[in-house]
């Protein structure tokens, strides 16, 4: 008996299992309309002018929430987003900007830390701090907005291992 005859049976399977896998990865959530721009925060508080008042989808990690008298501001530290739109917050942060909505957002809704993706209009800059730094953060009047919550981030990423050896798992 040959390997090859050994492992036709599971020769259909592969494909299959690999379908399955990317199948699991949802959808992304908002669609990206013909010309949304595709830079990220960083590069548009760069030059700002440069992007007038493109759309974006944009997410990060919540900072701050800042309520006033007609609007709120969300300031966001940005993240790549992943195909599902959702915030890849294990990699390096794309710079930070600040989602405008109207009227009062609730802070509660968006906790420090909370991971979010968005989509609005960019709106021009403002100049302001990190800290001791200057900075320009790009503005973002919000059209739409998603809080992810922890068992959205894990979707689509399977909790299967491959190995060889004995091992002990406790969660």
């Amino acid at each position: 008996m040959t390997l090859r005859t050994l492992f036709r049976p599971w020769h259909g399977l592969i494909p299959a299992a690999a379908l399955a896998l990317a199948a699991c990865a949802p959808a992304p959530i908002y669609q990206v309309a013909p010309g949304t721009v595709a830079a990220l925060p960083a590069q548009v508080a760069v030059s700002p002018e440069n992007y007038g008042k493109g759309n974006v989808v944009w997410g990060g990690s919540v900072i701050a929430v800042r309520n006033f008298p007609d609007h709120s501001e969300i300031e966001v530290l940005a993240y790549p987003l992943d195909s599902s739109q959702r915030p890849l917050a294990n990699a390096q942060p794309a710079g930070r900007f600040i989602a405008l909505f109207p009227g009062y957002v609730e802070s509660f809704n968006f906790p420090g830390g909370a991971l979010i993706t968005l989509s609005g209009q960019l709106n021009g800059s403002r100049s302001g701090m990190v800290d001791q730094a200057a900075y320009v953060y790009p503005l973002v009047s919000v059209s739409q907005s998603h809080v992810w919550t922890p068992a959205q981030m894990r979707q689509g990423h399977p909790d299967i291992h491959f190995g060889v050896g004995v091992g002990v798992g406790i969660r």
